[in-house]
């Protein structure tokens, strides 16, 4: 990882100490805990219901906020749509603070969380905020609804201390980010736009110019069925397919060897593939007469996703063709749901440096710059909207999509202080 190299810094002005002083970090920390306690499944009518909450809340701090419902038949003609659930509805909602003519920026944060799994796993439950151990545990409460909480109060530390914007801060609460980015889309699709973005996914507070992407892809593989007392007359494709999956090991392995980005340097694997669900035969005394194996396809920064695919399928289609059955029944290579092209922005970037001094003077340290390997709506408001985009946010994702999912309050507090600053600095200010 390196250090951010911000060519300035700011002074903490008399203001700027107003409206960190108007911090609530009790407050905060009880509207999360709330927030978790709405059960918004990725898929489900819940991420309405936590649209509705979260709106509530801007309303109650002042905020101007927009709500509609997505308009999903044009989102799913849109070239930039991918899901794994089809959504007949959804509700759209952005908060906004700011009416003058100086630089727009958004805060973008998702609300729709993953499934819990054996909630007997779970430490605390997972369907309430518990705070323990100078951490918020709850699913949701790192992904991403404390950073939600943390743009909130933000918005509300600046309208509290009296300051009027001379740009636009806008808060962008989304649907569907977990499984393509439809509530983005939608966004974007309505605008307005801005002169710059923050996705405030878990990035460990370091500052990220990019992320990688990721295709998720489907694979199956043909055997031939036959009693299992015969299991010589068979072919089985749980057999077959062991030669696919140490082909596209060592795929990943060169793939990785290549990435040279600095801001990828720290990580075993940048790019990762990974099989995440291995299905096969419907029998246990039969010979499997198929195999189908779904995983994720993680995409260099820069890398052309059509080029990708490409070598991917020809990384499978040369593993077939040395194997006698497999050549002459060919696996088939299909990609599915959620497709996270990779984006970036420059290090040096506008928004960048504003988020590295601001985070300098919050938490008195300097930042550290990091790409982030996870596929994020990151990538919808730089390649889509054209927004130069950044992510900044509270926790590790390391702990997201797990029991005892966490978020530590420092973070929170850290981050809501640094997003504060941003806003304040990049939109201006006015008397």
């Amino acid at each position: 990882m390196s250090r951010c190299q911000t060519p300035y810094t700011f002074a903490v002005t008399d203001l700027e100490r107003r409206v960190l002083a108007a911090l609530d970090p009790e407050a905060l920390v009880d509207t999360l805990c709330r927030f978790v306690a709405v059960r918004s499944l990725n898929g489900t009518p819940g991420e309405d219901d936590a649209q509705r909450f979260f709106a509530g809340e801007m309303r109650a701090i002042g905020l101007d906020v927009d709500t509609w419902p997505l308009d999903m038949p044009s989102l799913r003609r849109h070239p930039a749509y991918t899901a794994e659930t089809e959504r007949a509805e959804g509700l759209g909602v952005t908060g906004s603070m700011g009416r003058g003519d100086g630089p727009s920026l958004i805060l973008n944060g998702h609300v729709d969380v993953v499934p819990v799994g054996d909630e007997r796993r779970w430490t605390y439950p997972p369907w309430q905020g518990t705070v323990a151990d100078g951490r918020v545990y709850g699913r949701g409460a790192l992904d991403m609804k404390g950073a939600l909480c943390c743009a909130l109060f933000a918005a509300k530390a600046i309208r509290d201390a009296g300051v009027a914007l001379a740009g636009r801060l806008l808060i962008q609460s989304v649907i569907g980010e977990e499984d393509g980015g439809t509530g983005t889309l939608g966004a974007i699709v309505r605008g307005p736009g801005a002169d710059a973005a923050i996705v405030m996914e878990p990035t460990e507070l370091q500052l990220a110019p990019a992320q990688a992407g990721a295709l998720n892809f489907r694979i199956t593989v043909p055997g031939r069925t036959a009693h299992g007392a015969m299991r010589a007359e068979g072919v089985s494709a749980i057999e077959k397919f062991v030669p696919i999956l140490q082909a596209l090991l060592a795929f990943e392995a060169d793939r990785n060897e290549a990435i040279r980005d600095p801001l990828f340097a720290s990580y075993a694997l940048p790019i990762p593939l990974c099989p995440g669900i291995v299905r096969a035969g419907h029998w246990a005394s039969n010979v499997a007469e198929s195999l189908v194996c779904e995983g994720r396809y993680g995409i260099a920064v820069g890398e052309d996703l059509a080029a990708a695919r490409d070598r991917f399928e020809d990384a499978v289609a040369r593993a077939a063709l040395e194997d006698p059955w497999l050549s002459e029944h060919p696996p088939l290579v299909e990609w599915w749901g959620a497709q996270f092209a990779p984006a970036s922005i420059p290090a040096d970037h506008a928004i960048v440096r504003a988020v590295g001094a601001a985070f300098e003077d919050a938490a008195g340290r300097t930042p550290r710059l990091q790409g982030m390997t996870y596929g994020a709506d990151m990538r919808l408001l730089v390649n889509q909207g054209g927004i130069p985009t950044m992510m900044f946010g509270p926790g590790d994702i390391r702990v997201a999509h797990q029991p005892d999912e966490h978020v530590p309050i420092d973070d929170l507090v850290t981050a809501t202080r640094t997003l504060a600053l941003t806003a304040v600095r990049f939109c201006g200010t006015r008397a």
